[in-house]
């Protein structure tokens, strides 16, 4: 019975490292690697938060004995050692958009070595990225400077935008909806003249949630059909766990009549928190 025992292949000793790998910011370059094996658990670490929700591994259901994801942290343990010219992807999405919006990785096996821990980071811009980043920056900021000089009154009439038919303003209901997605209306104004309408919403981004920041919003009819958005802007940049903040969002008066009800949906940049806004008359 002993030397049976003794007899049954044994698992292959690996050097177990910690090492740092740097994403391309090129999607020609190829994948970083991270070295796996079986019965070994493997952490990769990320410099900023990922969304949880949103992780991909290839063969998960099959081929890992467990996967466990974090805000910067993922672990993971193969069952199996993968084939000699196996790669398994790792697709991750960072929370705070910026570039890359996504980290790609590729699990591979290496006989005599194994990634105990990997620390995941962005490449830093080369110069000429930030200088055409600049330029276009100052390009933004010198086509706000011509706005803000026919802002103001005089600007709404110069525009076109204010004429003598004025503008209607009227209080939003607020206070009843429930809270959703940790995110709470708390009621708002509307305006409408004869060419453009804006909605003025109160939100609230509820404690122990996660920073909140509007992406796009979307308003519809009874019907169902959906009514085209001019803009959308809120009075701060994001809203922290328990902030308050006004979003306002504009759009064309003439696509419905005064007296319709509409649903306004505000979504975040994620595009997974999401916030229904019912009974809005513009």
């Amino acid at each position: 019975m002993g030397a049976a025992a003794a007899a049954q292949p044994q698992p292959p000793t690996r050097e177990r490292q910690e090492r740092r790998v740097t994403l391309p910011s090129n999607p020609e370059e190829p994948v970083p690697e991270v070295r796996v094996a079986a019965g070994i658990a493997t952490y990769l670490r990320f410099d900023m938060p990922v969304d949880r929700a949103a992780v991909e591994v290839e063969g998960r259901p099959v081929r890992f004995k467990w996967v466990e994801a974090g805000d910067t942290l993922i672990g993971l343990e193969p069952s199996v050692d993968l084939g000699a010219e196996e790669k398994l992807v790792v697709r991750v999405r960072y929370r705070d958009g910026a570039s890359p919006a996504r980290a790609t990785l590729a699990l591979v096996t290496r006989p005599g070595v194994v990634d105990k821990e990997v620390e995941v980071v962005r490449r830093p811009r080369t110069l000429e990225a930030l200088e055409a980043k600049l330029v276009e920056k100052e390009a933004e900021l010198a086509a706000l400077k011509a706005q803000c000089g026919a802002s103001g009154h005089a600007g709404l009439i110069f525009s076109g935008q204010l004429d003598v038919e004025g503008v209607r303003a009227r209080r939003l209901e607020g206070g009843t909806t429930s809270p959703q997605n940790g995110l709470k209306y708390l009621g708002g104004e509307a305006y409408r003249a004869d060419r453009w309408a804006l909605a003025v919403v109160r939100v609230r981004n509820l404690p122990g949630q996660l920073p909140w920041v509007p992406g796009t919003a979307l308003l519809t009819r009874k019907d169902g059909t959906s009514v085209k958005g001019l803009s959308m802007a809120m009075d701060k940049v994001q809203l922290a766990p328990g902030e308050e903040g006004l979003v306002a969002v504009e759009t064309e008066a003439h696509l419905w009549r005064a007296e319709d009800v509409l649903r306004l949906e505000l979504t975040d940049k994620s595009g997974h928190r999401h916030l229904s806004i019912p009974n809005v008359k513009l």
